[in-house]
């Protein structure tokens, strides 16, 4: 399937029951797309046949608000249920349901409301917590290996302090092929953060 963004009429639909919150391309496949839902699921398609999932990965307690792929075979979920999810792509596209495709859960970040952002690159992940902290994950390690505090800056002095009542990380992005992670937090602070 090829096509131009200059197309002026969609090349097909993939409807859903809920909202979705996410949308991600595989890297390493040109039809494989998956999707985070606010029914608690996530959605992988094969877009040759767009009827029905090529899997449906089920297991988080409230919406799904970020994929990411770790690889060909693994892909990364982040909910408002305060978990991460890992997914082993091959399990779930054996029988299309996701019954044992879920290889581990990762928790110790905060996200019981907002979307706080995930990045993933070589096996880390990285997200963001409602405690206005940076979290990063290692793929087969449940908790996570590092973390950094976002402050609050003073719009008078310009000083960071660490009292950030009410602020969260929001966005992360892992800089390709370095250990180092850019982040912004909900009062729009970015820092460039070296994880691992």
């Amino acid at each position: 399937m090829t096509t131009s963004i200059l197309q002026k009429s969609s090349i097909g639909t993939i409807g859903n029951p809920a909202n979705v919150c996410c949308v991600q391309f595989s890297p390493s496949s040109t039809n494989l797309l998956a999707f985070g839902s606010s029914d608690y699921k996530v959605y992988c398609y094969d877009l040759r046949h767009t009827k029905i999932p090529w899997c449906t990965l089920a297991g988080h307690g409230k919406a799904v608000s970020y994929v990411k792929f770790l690889d060909s075979e693994t892909l990364v979920s982040a909910s408002t249920d305060n978990t991460l999810k890992l997914w082993d792509l091959n399990k779930a596209s054996s029988t299309g349901l996701s019954s044992g495709a879920c290889s581990l859960t990762f928790g110790g970040h905060t996200n019981i409301k907002n979307f706080i952002g995930l990045s993933a690159l070589d096996g880390y992940i990285a997200c963001g917590s409602e405690t206005n902290e940076v979290y990063c994950y290692y793929r087969s390690l449940p908790m996570p290996i590092t973390s950094h505090k976002f402050g609050c800056v003073d719009p008078v002095s310009g000083n960071e302090t660490l009292d950030s009542i009410g602020q969260f990380v929001s966005s992360v992005c892992w800089r390709r092929k370095s250990n180092m992670v850019v982040a912004a937090n909900s009062s729009g602070n970015m820092k460039v953060l070296q994880m691992v």
